[in-house]
């Protein structure tokens, strides 16, 4: 029986992984909206919902499920957080926080110092972590992976598709939106681990089928016993969210090369152990960025001439081949010159 941990896992630095058919990507936007903090509630333990206005309570941007924001924190932070709210409500986002101990500040901010009423930078949101149509879902939640996924089940079942939830954690009470599950019946299997003990993922995937599609989010350890437990899956049936980046082997190039910022006719030349976000930063090109781990996709960049080497965490085969866009705090160049549209 293939069996895994749910442990809780940082909700600061979110990656987005696909797996799977090629999806549309949502570009990253520089552009950051001012929204106010209207609510600030627990949800479980070490858990907050905070939900955010336009000041005038006008529309906010649309989403669609699986979408994310980047929430600019009035110390300067930056952090990622799935949109886990009504779609339809086109006046409030609602994203869920946990706090982490171990993180860089930005949770413990939101949980201590934050409050209701303060104004916060907001920008996106973006999806990088698509629903994709199908008659069949598989959902699979750790922790506080359950966020990005809440939005997905709402819309499934809203459209009459057949899915079912197995949602994890430590323990019940630092499960969020457990409330929320509840008027889903028995399509939701809440399974917290001092109560059940590990997941049994091989009984809730099955047999291999033509016609689902699973959708994965939690700590490395879940993400890595879901895709094995899918090995035999038609391919592009599994999607995961990832919240820690990959392990990369060495660059391709260890000596500098040039990027030209196509905006400003500026080029800068990037060194060995300067990222090309760094560089740019350093001639005074703002890019939004938070992770420096290529796995958050906020600083995603057009791609006009040259041969990135990627070395992120998000785009497939295809999106790598392609070589149109790259995320410059990680990625670097193969080829001597690249021409970014910055």
């Amino acid at each position: 029986m293939l069996t895994t941990r749910t442990d809780e896992m940082p909700r600061d630095e979110p990656a987005r992984a696909l797996r799977g058919v090629p999806a549309p990507r949502t570009p990253a936007t520089t552009d950051v909206a001012r929204l106010r903090v209207s609510a600030k509630t627990v949800v479980a333990d070490g858990v907050l919902a905070l939900e955010l206005i336009a000041p005038d309570g006008g529309r906010l941007r649309d989403w669609t499920p699986g979408s994310h924001i980047d929430l600019v924190l009035p110390d300067g932070l930056t952090r990622q957080y799935s949109l886990c709210g009504d779609r339809w409500d086109c006046a409030t986002y609602r994203v869920g926080v946990l706090r982490e101990p171990g993180g860089r500040g930005g949770s413990a901010y939101v949980h201590d110092e934050l409050a209701v009423g303060d104004l916060v930078g907001v920008g996106g949101p973006r999806n990088n972590f698509p629903l994709v149509p199908a008659e069949h879902y598989l959902f699979v939640a750790g922790g506080i992976g359950i966020t990005p996924l809440l939005p997905m089940i709402a819309q499934a079942d809203a459209l009459g598709a057949d899915w079912r939830l197995l949602y994890g954690g430590r323990r019940r009470g630092s499960m969020a939106f457990l409330d929320e599950l509840a008027r889903y019946g028995d399509r939701v299997l809440v399974r917290p681990e001092d109560e059940f003990g590990l997941l049994d993922l091989a009984g809730f995937l099955g047999e291999p089928r033509p016609d689902v599609r699973l959708y994965c989010c939690g700590p490395a350890p879940l993400l890595a016993a879901v895709e094995g437990g899918c090995a035999g899956w038609p391919p592009h049936a599994l999607r995961t969210e990832r919240f820690v980046a990959e392990v990369r082997g060495a660059p391709a190039r260890s000596t500098s090369f040039e990027v030209e910022l196509a905006r400003t006719g500026v080029t800068v030349t990037v060194p060995p152990g300067t990222s090309v976000l760094d560089a740019v930063g350093a001639v005074g090109v703002e890019v939004l960025s938070s992770c420096r781990q290529g796995i958050c996709g906020t600083c995603e960049s057009a791609v006009l001439a040259g041969r990135p080497d990627h070395r992120d965490s998000l785009l497939d085969d295809e999106e790598r081949a392609a070589g149109d866009s790259m995320y410059i705090c990680v990625s670097r160049a193969s080829s001597d010159r690249l021409v970014l549209d910055l």
